[in-house]
């Protein structure tokens, strides 16, 4: 039975976003706002179909898929592309592989106790986050 990674959670770190953000070709401007926020996820899990709704004050970000069922991805309000997005399991960790215009995107979701964490790749940069639950 996979991990169930439902549940609202708090940002409480976040690691190398700005060379992530660079990766990704967000403007200066953007980049600076975007630092100083602290998003909230409300994660609902229904066995393999998942709904992801990321909120902060500048922006909020939508995302519904299934394991295993390719989707097309519009990053509009990230970094406005769109890409090809596969979530598949690995082991308890859900991995997202993202083709696009960007090589090496991605991004892997784990649980460690009461905390969510969220690495995302582009490139060459990875970014680390964690979530506390609400």
């Amino acid at each position: 039975m996979p991990v169930d990674f439902s549940g609202t959670w708090n940002l409480i770190s976040n690691g190398n976003f700005e060379g992530y953000m660079v990766a990704l070709g967000i403007d200066f401007a953007t980049r600076k706002i975007a630092k100083m926020l602290k998003p909230q996820k409300v994660i609902k899990q229904d066995g393999d179909s998942f709904y992801i709704h990321t909120t902060s004050t500048f922006r909020d970000y939508l995302l519904q898929f299934k394991i295993g069922e390719e989707f097309e991805e519009d990053n509009k309000g990230l970094d406005n592309r769109k890409c090809k997005s596969l979530v598949t399991w690995e082991n308890d960790k859900l991995v997202c592989v993202q083709t696009g215009e960007k090589k090496n995107r991605g991004w892997t979701h784990w649980l460690e106790g009461d905390d969510l964490h969220l690495e995302l790749r582009c490139e060459n940069q990875v970014c680390k986050q964690v979530f506390k639950r609400a």
